[in-house]
């Protein structure tokens, strides 16, 4: 009798989480399980604003997949997806492709622009380990020419940073906490340096408690950061940016741009014609695809619809990897023909936002926290989202033990 195929594209938070927990669902006679990811590694991508920033090495914020899952149990294959066959139940790679009976589509986030001219091709944007690297060598290298400059050109030193949302305020503290120790390395005075973050909303951090955003805008001012709120981008060029705030345009020169204002699903949702909306699939309470009984969508791709305010949950690291167990549950009851599907419903302990190593802002357990009780509460997170993926021994070996 032929094992049935499941194939999870992607290894992302709930990629992981599907297959580790499938491995624990499933024996090894009952199913045949693949996991496809274009890099050997599984990365935090909630860690990457301090890779993008230079306060931690990428390799820390990575590890080998075939380190984690039970590879016994689950075939890895190194490989990009380019195309999803929906009526063929087949995933084409670049190298190959591959039949499943039972697809997990866990792609991952690609960047938004709105359509903003320039940006795709002047700016950075926090996407994965590699494009966090490259904003971590461009910020060094224009510190490191500055001095050699003949002109010496201030706007060269000058960052700006589109978007005030999570990611934007991570990044843009990390890089205040990385500043001083800059200037110090490659002798350049601190007052040079313009660290300045753009956000078309009214405010920083849109939807979160006004007093935390309070506490993190004037925390992160102290540290030399400039906001410009309500005020949107209109074009990115190879000098800087032009922004509009009530009809009046204005040109920021800068020598770096990192874009950080938006994410959408992967674009091989739509290549693939599975109904979407910005290349996210707003998913059946079990996690299916509308109209697909035997494709499952998770993470970043997914769109799940919080019923008591009738919007969609934020695509965050928490919600995927609570979406994993899941739909490990559902395939493993579908394989078997028998017991009951169960219905996705986020259990969400809270929000947290770094400002730094050493600061933090959140909301846990519906409980205002600030300051180093945040930031050690951020890490206890990050800590166990590695505990979860690898147990004691990931934890010990790249977890957050700098608590103050």
């Amino acid at each position: 009798m032929r094992k049935p195929k499941i194939v999870i594209l992607g290894a992302g938070y709930g990629g992981m989480m599907t297959a580790l927990n499938l491995q624990k669902k499933l024996g090894v006679n009952e199913a045949e399980v693949t996991l496809v990811n274009k890099n050997d590694y599984h990365y935090e991508s909630t860690w990457l604003h301090e890779v993008s920033a230079g306060t931690i090495h990428h390799d820390r914020a990575r590890f080998k997949i075939t380190n984690t899952i039970n590879t016994n149990k689950t075939k890895f294959v190194q490989d990009t997806v380019t195309d999803i066959k929906l009526e063929e139940q087949r995933v084409i790679l670049e190298n190959g492709e591959l039949e499943y009976d039972y697809l997990v589509v866990a792609l991952g986030y690609e960047s938004e622009t709105f359509g903003i001219k320039g940006l795709k091709e002047h700016a950075f944007s926090i996407a994965n380990i590699n494009s966090a690297r490259l904003i971590r060598e461009h910020i060094d290298f224009v510190f490191a020419t500055y001095n050699n400059e003949p002109e010496k050109r201030d706007e060269l030193l000058t960052m700006v940073v589109g978007g005030a949302g999570f990611t934007g305020i991570e990044f843009v503290a990390e890089l205040a906490n990385r500043v001083p120790q800059l200037c110090k390395e490659y002798d350049i005075p601190r007052e040079k340096v313009r660290v300045i973050c753009v956000e078309a909303a009214p405010t920083a951090l849109p939807g979160f408690d006004p007093e935390l955003v309070e506490y993190a805008v004037t925390q992160l001012e102290r540290k030399g950061v400039e906001f410009k709120i309500g005020t949107a981008i209109k074009e990115c060029t190879e000098e800087g940016i032009i922004v509009a705030k009530d009809d009046q345009i204005e040109e920021i020169k800068a020598g770096t741009v990192v874009w950080a204002a938006g994410v959408r699903g992967s674009h091989l949702i739509e290549k693939a014609g599975i109904e979407n909306m910005r290349a996210r699939v707003k998913v059946d309470p079990q996690l299916r695809a509308p109209g697909l009984e035997n494709v499952f969508v998770v993470g970043d791709c997914s769109l799940v619809i919080n019923p008591e305010i009738d919007r969609p949950y934020p695509p965050t690291a928490q919600v995927a990897m609570q979406q994993g167990p899941t739909c490990a549950h559902n395939i493993s009851v579908l394989v078997r023909g028998q017991g009951e599907l169960q219905e996705f419903k986020p259990d969400l302990k809270g929000t947290v936002c770094s400002l730094g190593h050493d600061d933090a802002i959140g909301m846990v357990f519906g409980k205002k926290l600030f300051g180093t009780s945040a930031s050690f509460m951020k890490k206890v997170i990050d800590n166990r989202s590695l505990f979860m993926q690898g147990g004691a021994g990931l934890v010990m070996k790249k977890g957050k033990f700098n608590f103050f």
